[in-house]
């Protein structure tokens, strides 16, 4: 025995199977297996050879530790899975940027169906990653887990590009598919498949990032979910933008059209990408195999738990400390050591789909032009460096023991600063916006499209406009006191208005003489969303007039009649107009001002010199509040997120069994979807009058599930799975130490000496 390397028979030597290579590494971590060491290690104690039996009884088979490369301190495999997350996010955020118009303009649904169908798939990528954590802790593993939804993620992205190509049914070359039910089909069948992938791999990765880390390497692993969360963002700030660029472009075989083919294949081949990255790190992954159907055990000991404490729920039965040691008859002490681990968690977990909720609703907050939408993205990606690497440590020099659960409570409080910050500047835009009607009210505007003064009789009130003019702003009417508007002008007898006037909206009342008028719903009771600006067109060219500008077509304007409004964009717009009847020496575009954000324009279009000539008038002035007042509600916003989300993935991980990561990532995940199902039961409820009010509605709900959540994480006691799974190890040993001869072989073989 004492000359190094001993011979050993078929239950101790090398071979295929999958204990080869297990070798002894301390007293304390017991038996380490690698299969490509190559040999049988030396025994336990005393260079003693231990059986086939032993290995697989307390063997885990870990196959990464042929080589370990790193870089900085940190695993190199990271660099693998991190670039496969940017990928993966820029697949599947410029996907969904996309989805709502495709639906909507390609395949012809409306605006209810196509956000119904939206926020369905969006649900369902949200509720399948518990389906992802299954499969990866109780069969394949995360590796082979990651792999398999890849690639029916990748399908399921080739899919939806092939559903978009309208030429595939446009049998007649009409620039529209001819059989949208080809289509509808592909679409549905695609995005399914990209639910379950997407869904299916996102516990996954991020625990399988984790698992690349030594012991004591928990400060680089916590750095790694930051750089994870930063891959993230990273990967959707950009497909944000360049997927709407890609779309407008024009393509096709046999007309041209809006380009979702390459919107969506952009994306498909970004997913393959990130595939292919993460198969080609495999040989540096650690890949630990799944230790059975995991999750039945988990479900069978809690439910025996909970049978065998109902049966002896008498009191001469003594108490036990936790209710789950109410399973020790029948499942041993790891196990129920790890289910422990887990619903601590989970416990911890029940107020954050009300989080998540009220986070959500940041969407509505007002005024936000293109530049503000992309601000939390920007601003994460410059925070998540920031607060990792100069917040955090200046918090430790302080001397404060600043924890995962600390952290996630300021990230709430954060998040509610938020909502009050927000409310503030909704109270100042409240003070700039024009007072829209009251269900009881009337608005009118009268705007003098005619060729001479024009004299307005209202209930108590007269106005005279002069040529090509309006009224100054709206009148505002009670709607059962409006009686009747009488028109005239010089040299011309009195007109009456006969019009039904609906309540509670804003109307134009279109004049070119007193006998002739025409009453136009605007349609408009509330500033543009979104920092758009609304434009329409009154056609006084006599003649039908059509105009068109960045794809958006105001067709068929009739005489003395008004189009509807359509939304831009901040900046100048270019108009191209069209009639039947115009001179070939006529200008035939023109330039609109530079439109600020959240305005609405009327442009008269007169003829002058049989030419067409346009004239401007404000219905609706822009935001006069400064955009950087917005800046404070986002940075508390989006500081609340890096500090609340990073933590919760770390702390998912750190605070997870190691054949639970998933699940445990998985359970995070999933007070996220239970968030949106709460969003989407209330949505139809009823909504402040004030939007400030209900900003600070929101305000007033977060701080109440912040205050909830902190008392809760002070009576959470942190706990170092891996340590513990050790100590069960250990004691495993010894007790099969105890219990029999380490030199023994039987009954199967003998060592040969």
């Amino acid at each position: 025995m004492g000359s190094g390397l001993e011979t050993a028979d078929e239950e101790t030597q090398t071979g295929p199977s999958w204990q080869n290579g297990c070798y002894p590494t301390s007293p304390t971590f017991g038996i380490v297996c690698s299969e490509h060491v190559g040999v049988v290690g030396k025994g336990l104690e005393g260079g003693q050879l231990v059986s086939r039996k032993w290995l697989k009884a307390f063997c885990v088979p870990a196959t990464w530790m042929s080589k370990s490369w790193s870089c900085f301190g940190y695993p190199l495999s990271i660099f693998f899975i991190v670039v496969n997350e940017f990928c993966e996010r820029f697949s599947y955020y410029g996907m969904r940027a996309l989805l709502v118009l495709y639906f909507r303009n390609f395949i012809g649904w409306d605006d209810n169906l196509s956000t119904a169908i939206y926020h369905t798939f969006v649900a369902l990528c949200y509720l399948t990653p518990i389906l992802g954590a299954l499969i990866a802790d109780s069969w394949l593993g995360k590796f082979k887990t990651i792999v398999s939804l890849s690639i029916v993620y990748t399908i399921g992205q080739v899919v939806t590009a092939i559903s978009s190509i309208n030429d595939l049914t446009d049998h007649n070359h009409d620039g529209t598919p001819d059989n949208l039910p080809t289509h509808v089909a592909l679409s549905m069948i695609g995005l399914a498949l990209i639910a379950l992938g997407t869904g299916g791999i996102k516990p996954c990765v991020s625990a399988f990032g984790g698992d690349q880390f030594e012991e004591g390497q928990e400060k680089q692993r916590n750095r790694f979910f930051s750089i994870f969360y930063l891959s993230i963002n990273a990967g959707s700030f950009l497909s944000t933008i360049i997927t709407p660029i890609l779309r407008v472009q024009q393509c096709g075989i046999h007309s041209k059209q809006a380009c979702y083919p390459l919107a969506f294949g952009v994306p498909a081949a970004l997913m393959a990408v990130s595939l292919i990255v993460f198969v080609i790190g495999s040989s540096m992954y650690k890949k630990f195999k799944p230790q059975g159907n995991i999750m039945g055990k988990v479900a069978k000991c809690i439910g025996f738990a909970l049978t065998n404490r109902f049966r002896h729920r008498s009191s001469k039965f003594p108490k036990r400390e936790h209710w789950l040691d109410w399973a020790r008859e029948k499942y041993d002490e790891r196990l129920i050591s790890q289910i422990k681990m887990v619903t601590r968690v989970m416990f911890l977990y029940i107020p954050l789909p009300m989080f998540w909720a009220l986070f959500d609703q940041q969407g509505a907050f007002e005024i936000q032009p293109d530049q503000m939408q992309t601000a939390n993205a920007i601003l994460i990606i410059v925070m998540v460096p920031v607060v990792d690497a100069v917040v955090y440590p200046l918090i430790a020099k302080c001397g404060f023991n600043f924890t995962s659960l600390k952290k996630m409570t300021v990230g709430m409080f954060l998040a509610s600063m938020a909502f009050v910050a927000a409310a503030i500047v909704q109270v100042e835009i409240d003070k700039t916006l024009p007072v829209f009607p009251k269900g009881n009210e009337v608005q009118i505007k009268v705007l003098n499209i005619g060729n001479s003064n024009m004299t307005i009789y209202f209930p108590e009130k007269t106005e005279t406009i002069g040529q090509m003019s309006q009224t100054d702003g709206f009148l505002t009417f009670q709607a059962n006191k409006l009686g009747s508007i009488s028109i005239s002008s010089t040299g011309s007898s009195n007109a009456t208005v006969v019009h039904d006037f609906e309540q509670g909206q804003r109307h134009t009342l279109l004049v070119w003489a007193p006998n002739q008028y025409r009453v136009v719903n605007d349609g408009l009771n509330q500033k543009p969303e979104k920092g758009e600006n609304g434009i329409r067109f009154v056609n006084a060219f006599n003649d039908v007039i059509s105009l068109t500008s960045s794809g958006k077509v105001y067709e068929n304007v009739t005489r003395n009649n008004a189009s509807e409004y359509q939304f831009f964009s901040s900046g100048k717009k270019n108009f191209t107009f069209s009639a039947a009847d115009i001179s070939q020496h006529c200008k035939l575009s023109f330039e609109t001002t530079k439109l600020e954000y959240g305005s609405a324009y009327t442009y008269v279009i007169q003829r002058t010199n049989d030419c067409p000539e346009f004239k401007e008038f404000e219905d609706i002035s822009p935001n006069t509040v400064n955009m950087a007042l917005q800046i404070p509600q986002y940075f508390l916003l989006t500081c609340g997120e890096v500090v609340f989300s990073i933590t919760g993935l770390e702390f998912s991980y750190s605070q997870a069994p190691s054949n639970m990561k998933s699940v445990l990532q998985a359970g995070w995940l999933l007070t996220v979807a239970f968030g949106n199902i709460i969003v989407l039961i209330v949505a139809g409820a009823a909504r402040f009058n004030e939007q400030w009010a209900e900003y600070v509605l929101f305000a007033a709900l977060l701080l109440v599930v912040c205050i909830i959540f902190a008392i809760m994480a002070q009576f959470y006691t942190y706990v170092n799975p891996a340590e513990i799974e050790a100590q069960f190890d250990e004691e495993e040993r010894k007790k099969y130490l105890e219990n029999r001869n380490p030199y023994s072989m039987e009954p199967d073989s003998q060592t040969k000496m």
